[in-house]
């Protein structure tokens, strides 16, 4: 059974997340939140939020346990842009932008779905 939890607007670009998360695909969450613990990237903490939010749900709503949990998938996508502008010479300005991420967590127990 897989237990989704998706983690909104994190005020960081997706490309940055992505490099986290390539770092623990198809692990164990145990071994995921250790990697993200000393891994000394800014992203990891959201990451591992998004992990143990997703592994939480799963130990409380369904009953799995958690020395069993992977992550089963695991991606980033773009979230809105927050669009400011900065002064420049002459009278001009140059837009900055603020980029969001969606960060999405497929946690699993390896069994079959019971009907």
């Amino acid at each position: 059974m897989e237990v989704k939890t998706v983690e909104k607007y994190i005020r960081m670009s997706p490309r940055k997340v992505k490099y986290v998360i390539d770092l623990i695909k198809d692990r164990s969450v145990q071994e995921a939140v250790d990697i993200l613990t000393f891994t000394p990237r800014t992203a990891a903490a959201a990451v591992r939020k998004a992990i143990q939010s997703a592994a939480a749900n799963a130990v409380e709503n369904f009953k799995m346990n958690e020395d069993d949990l992977f992550i089963y998938e695991i991606y980033v996508n773009e979230g809105p842009t927050l669009k400011r502008f900065k002064p420049r010479a002459r009278g001009r300005a140059n837009r900055i932008r603020k980029r969001t991420s969606h960060i999405t967590v497929y946690v699993s127990d390896g069994k079959k779905e019971e009907a």
